[in-house]
């Protein structure tokens, strides 16, 4: 995976991320129940965390290519994906069936920082 598109992914994810907060603070914030409204956020933040994140994976690529570097990207893409898009959905829809998805996009997560941390122990030993 080249830097350019881990790069761009994370440009787009933090785009999305943005417009998602303003329009949840200025459109859904008198729609939805606290609870929901607080779910968005939470989704909202942890796009955020994790768009920097991609963010620096590419820079890290653009840099150094380190083999195992693009699957953090994808691991962190996808949990964005499962994670922050199955708040979204939750937050929006009020179907509460796709908070089993969650735990999907949080162990996405984990998975992509145990990955880059385990890439730069052994790249700095």
């Amino acid at each position: 995976m080249s830097a350019r598109f881990i790069i761009v992914c994370s440009a787009f994810s933090g785009f999305v991320s943005v417009a998602l907060g303003a329009f949840g603070a200025h459109m859904l914030r008198e729609q939805l129940s606290t609870r929901l409204y607080d779910v968005l956020q939470t989704g909202i933040q942890y796009q955020m965390f994790h768009t920097l994140a991609l963010l620096g994976v590419g820079l890290l690529v653009l840099r150094k290519p380190v083999k195992g570097l693009s699957l953090t990207a994808i691991l962190f893409s996808a949990g964005i994906i499962f994670f922050s898009g199955s708040l979204y959905v939750l937050a929006l829809s009020g179907q509460h069936w796709l908070g089993a998805v969650t735990p999907v996009g949080g162990l996405l997560f984990l998975a992509g920082w145990l990955n880059l941390g385990q890439l730069a122990y052994r790249q700095l030993s």
